[in-house]
């Protein structure tokens, strides 16, 4: 069984409770443990963690599988930009590769040296990315070598080495808990009552706020040509309405769930996530029919484009209630006043 089918069984499995999954109860048990006394390590000062001089926002999760974490991510640079933040942000860098760490990450290093998402945050938002496994060791040389007054630690919940201000945990509204079990009898990485302590919940896919959390939606914006550069608005696309859908992300039918709002008929190549593609990997997509990607996927596909490949940039749309519920959570202070120690 190859990665990706291995990974996608495991998923639906999680999300549509499969019946075999109690036989997995004691391990689950035995790791809910662990990561319980592990938090409370943390909590009581047994262990030691580091708090940055400056705010800092964590936006992670307690399930496995896609959430929406990087949009969600792309709309905090942008919204807090706006209201005069200097933001950086950190992050582990899944699957990276530098030369040596913590490394500062540059809109020209490719995704295998630094990981796809911190790739894409570079080249989206030119905003300051270094990646490190050590989160504290990365927020320090972001500080040491940047003006930031704010950092965004993207995914890193679980690294309570890392002090944070904010917590911020992303679900996917329609997925949930699935059976509400730790790993690996169920796709959580803590405990749901884990929820009860972060500061603000976010369902990707929720219509409206509730007292279960904020609602967030994806909005399709653009097709951007992966060759050229072309960019067409998701709305007014001409081109063919036959398609193929690839995706390697944590949840790739949401991807195909916005394509089909769009209209498009298409067949899908699902790959894991994070996956690392090659000439290789990519050979058996059609070349007689365009195939449309997610962003994250284009960032590593963009030097082995053909003519017909596009991306679909999407955008996070999120309530004035969020807004407000967000700064209400932020130092009172004018972001200028915020300084380094």
């Amino acid at each position: 069984m190859s990665g990706s089918s291995l990974e996608q069984r495991l998923l639906r499995a999680w999300y549509t409770k499969a019946p075999w999954l109690p036989l997995l109860r004691p391990l689950s048990a035995l790791y809910r443990h662990l990561v319980v006394r592990r938090r409370q390590a943390y909590l009581s000062g047994e262990r030691a963690q580091w708090q940055p001089p400056v705010p800092l926002i964590v936006v992670g999760n307690i399930t496995v599988g896609g959430t929406g974490k990087t949009p969600m991510v792309v709309w905090l640079i942008e919204f807090l930009r706006a209201r005069g933040y200097r933001v950086g942000v950190v992050s582990r860098g899944y699957g990276a590769r530098p030369p040596r760490y913590p490394w500062h990450v540059s809109a020209t290093d490719e995704p295998a040296l630094c990981g796809d998402e911190p790739a894409l945050l570079v080249r989206r938002c030119d905003v300051p990315v270094v990646i490190d496994p050590d989160r504290p060791a990365a927020a320090r040389h972001l500080l040491a070598t940047t003006d930031v007054n704010l950092i965004i630690s993207d995914d890193g919940l679980q690294h309570y080495a890392l002090g944070r201000t904010v917590e911020l945990v992303m679900l996917d509204h329609l997925r949930g808990l699935g059976n509400a079990r730790c790993l690996p009898e169920g796709p959580l990485r803590e405990p749901a009552e884990r929820l009860d302590a972060v500061d603000l919940v976010v369902r990707n896919g929720a219509a409206n706020d509730s007292v279960k959390g904020f609602a967030m939606q994806l909005v399709p914006l653009t097709l951007v040509n992966l060759a050229s550069g072309e960019r067409v608005a998701a709305a007014r696309w001409s081109g063919p309405r036959q398609v193929t859908a690839m995706a390697g992300i944590g949840n790739p039918q949401r991807f195909f769930r916005t394509l089909e709002t769009l209209a498009f008929e298409f067949d899908t190549r699902i790959f894991p996530d994070h996956a690392n593609y090659d000439a290789s990997t990519l050979s058996t997509l059609p070349v007689d029919r365009p195939v449309l990607m997610t962003e994250k996927d284009a960032v590593k596909c963009a030097g082995l484009a053909q003519d017909n490949w596009w991306y679909l940039s999407v955008e996070a749309h999120l309530s004035d209630a969020f807004e407000a519920a967000l700064l209400g959570l932020l130092p009172s202070s004018h972001p200028d006043e915020i300084k380094q120690e």
